[in-house]
């Protein structure tokens, strides 16, 4: 090979290995906290997943493998002291104080978690006005607040992020401003949400590889032009795209319901199939096809972020709309940056031969690692 081959090859080849390298802390749901807050009532409660909880405080006592109803419950002064260095609330004359109300056990789509209410007094006796998080953001950049928030002019809801530890509580000046933040503030966490899910990202880039691979490869194809890989391509992102946004409504309105431990177990095993797919088309080579049926599951693991939170149909409309849209943002932007790069690659024949399938089986490993770590223990 000349070396202005692998002066042009290598660095592509090193960016697909880095995207599909197996970090383990993208290998799960995204962690999210709910905190509910009814400025009406001045109470706020912050639910917290256990598996979360045990990042911050000893729940396991006396270490024998198992949390006990009486470690669970002493558990809960170690909760309030990480609240009280990672969660506070202030309006205009300062901090806002809490006063522990109950604590105990919630359930969310993927699982059991801790919920502790607090009654909150302010100075002035006024509302808070403000909210600040930054609780398990050092431990898990992916660490989303997901918060709800209740007053006299109904509820709204907000994204609390690494980047945006922050969060006014006060009401918009009328419905539309609402619906324009509330809008807003999902439109960008779908982005986010599909810029961080490597599953999703590997799930696309191994339905991206057909439409870059020469068609002499592909036995029933003899049309090699970039028109109708671009036909390919729209026709896998369109399917995709309308299947996952299919079940991301029916998610997020509670028409159907999916265990998330299953559903993210099954994304991961989407992707072993899809790359194997790519290799040996036992499920044939019309990839549209895959992408749809594939996408429905995915819809669901989007629909994780919406699901536990929003209330009311009008509230899930807005939110739904917004996220679904940035994740489509999402996906754009990376085909726009992996399809140029790949068909690039592709006239070189190292690319069919060596490239694509050591991608594909990197992809393959880690995907089944997803599998085998995240099935749900029976």
């Amino acid at each position: 090979m000349t070396a202005s081959f692998y002066s042009r090859f290598l660095p592509g080849l090193i960016l697909l290995v880095w995207l599909v390298s197996p970090i383990t802390s993208w290998a799960h749901k995204a962690s999210d906290s709910f905190i509910y807050i009814d400025q009406i009532q001045s109470t706020i409660r912050v639910d917290l997943a256990l598996r979360d909880l045990a990042l911050l405080v000893t729940l396991d006592r006396d270490r024998n493998g198992q949390v006990t109803g009486a470690e669970f419950r002493q558990s809960r002064d170690g909760f309030d002291q990480v609240l009280d260095r990672h969660f506070s609330v202030a309006n205009s004359s300062g901090p806002c104080q809490r006063q522990p109300g109950t604590w105990g056990l919630s359930q969310h789509s993927d699982g059991p978690y801790a919920a502790a209410s607090y009654r909150v007094t302010c100075p002035d006796n006024k509302t808070p006005s403000s909210l600040n998080y930054t609780l398990l953001f050092d431990q898990d950049s992916l660490h989303r607040g997901l918060v709800s928030v209740t007053d006299t002019h109904g509820e709204r809801l907000g994204v609390i992020a690494p980047d945006a530890t922050r969060m006014s509580l006060e009401s918009a000046s009328g419905p539309m401003e609402h619906a324009i933040r509330l809008f807003s503030t999902f439109l960008y966490q779908g982005v986010v949400h599909l810029m961080i899910g490597l599953d999703h990202i590997l799930f696309l880039l191994v339905l991206i590889l057909p439409a870059t691979l020469p068609y002499a490869s592909r036995p029933g194809f003899s049309d090699a032009s970039l028109r109708s890989r671009l036909l390919d391509l729209v026709g896998i992102v369109t399917a995709f795209t309308v299947a996952h946004s299919i079940t991301l409504a029916l998610a997020a309105f509670d028409i159907v319901s999916l265990p998330i431990a299953w559903v993210e177990t099954v994304i991961a095993l989407s992707i072993v199939i899809a790359a194997i797919n790519v290799l040996w088309p036992i499920l044939g080579r019309k990839t549209w096809k895959l992408a749809f049926g594939f996408g429905l599951i995915h819809g669901f693991g989007f629909a994780s972020v919406l699901g536990d939170l929003t209330s009311g149909v009008s509230q899930t409309a807005i939110a739904l709309a917004g996220f679904n849209l940035g994740v489509e943002l999402g996906q754009l932007l990376l085909v726009l940056a992996l399809f140029p790069m790949l068909y690039f690659l592709s006239r070189y024949p190292l690319y069919t031969r060596a490239a694509v399938p050591t991608v594909l089986m990197i992809v393959g490993f880690v995907s089944l690692y997803w599998v085998v770590d995240r099935i749900p223990v029976i």
